[in-house]
């Protein structure tokens, strides 16, 4: 062989050597990978196991809190919104309970039986421009968002003055058409007209969709001081978020033994709440929340989910996985 040959000969085995090397380590980055998400996936799969089983411990504490009177909801032993550290072998695990139903329906801002027959709902709107005034929201916004809002929920097709319906959303650059039925999510509400990232994020700590068009059922004696804004919106008007946070802050420290008395307080009598306010206000918590946060190894796990708490045993309705949006 000529040496010219010879040298083509071995630039040829270079070459080939190192095409071989490129494959191998390709070979063994895709081997690292696969690996990786193998021990992701098993890490996920024991989360979400681990997930269920604080779900279960949940329904049995419910259940019994439920069960324990059937008047009123007991705040004794401060379950209401308090984290509890789960123990498991190989990472670690915290649970929160909390009134599921002291926030603002958006549901209930249109009325109905059955989902699919809803009209608006004049005391349900009230509400939630109330509430969104007391978080500092333009009032007229207010107003535009709380008739956006029940025509994107109510069955007809026609649009309520400052409302929207299929005319508005079909003419959007991306269209998409309203619902027409309850909302599944709070984060739905992103959707409605006149809904901005800013707004919604306003908001977002104080809204909720639960699986019915209920005026929001407040426990007045898990009601938080720091959840004045939910208090002041039943007495549009009539209550400011200042008056109400000092009236939650002195409140008896067992709480209030009726409905009935917490209205008679003389602070709250004059105002005269009315017969579906004074209803709307609850001792007995129905709905209630699980957050629930899991670390395995690499892998997080987060979930919210929605307790029935009326039934006996109490019954998971739903649950989402990773951050609340």
């Amino acid at each position: 062989m000529k040496r010219g040959e010879e040298g083509a000969a071995l630039l040829s085995v270079l070459l080939l050597v190192a095409i071989i090397s490129v494959l191998a380590v390709s070979a063994l980055e895709r081997l690292k990978l696969s690996t990786h998400l193998a021990a992701n996936g098993a890490a996920l799969d024991q989360a979400r196991a681990y997930a269920q089983a604080a779900e279960t411990l949940a329904v049995m504490r419910i259940t019994d809190l439920s069960e324990a009177d059937p008047l009123q909801t007991k705040t004794a032993g401060g379950w209401n919104g308090k984290r509890f550290n789960l123990p498991i072998p190989d990472g670690t695990a915290t649970a929160r309970i909390r009134d599921g139903g002291n926030c603002f329906n958006l549901n209930s801002v249109a009325s109905g039986q059955l989902a699919t027959q809803l009209a608006p709902s004049p005391a349900g709107i009230a509400q939630f421009v109330a509430l969104m005034e007391a978080v500092e929201i333009n009032p007229a916004m207010a107003r535009r968002i709380a008739a956006a809002l029940a025509d994107w929920l109510d069955s007809d097709g026609v649009a309520a003055p400052d409302g929207a319906e299929d005319e508005y959303y079909s003419g959007l650059a991306v269209p998409y058409l309203p619902a027409n039925t309850r909302m599944s999510d709070a984060s739905e509400l992103r959707a409605v007209a006149g809904v901005t990232p800013e707004i919604y994020e306003r908001l977002r700590p104080w809204i909720c969709a639960l699986p019915d068009s209920e005026l929001s059922p407040l426990n007045i004696n898990t009601l938080t001081p720091d959840q004045a804004p939910l208090f002041a919106m039943l007495l549009p008007g009539k209550l400011d978020v200042v008056r109400a946070r000092k009236m939650l802050a002195e409140r008896p420290a067992g709480g209030y033994e009726s409905v009935q008395s917490f209205w008679k307080v003389p602070a709250l009598e004059a105002l005269n709440p009315g017969a579906e306010v004074y209803q709307q206000t609850k001792l007995k918590t129905r709905w209630f929340a699980l957050d629930i946060m899991i670390v395995v190894g690499n892998a997080e796990l987060q979930e919210t989910a929605l307790i029935d708490g009326a039934l006996s045993p109490a019954v998971l309705v739903s649950r989402q996985w990773g951050d609340p949006s």
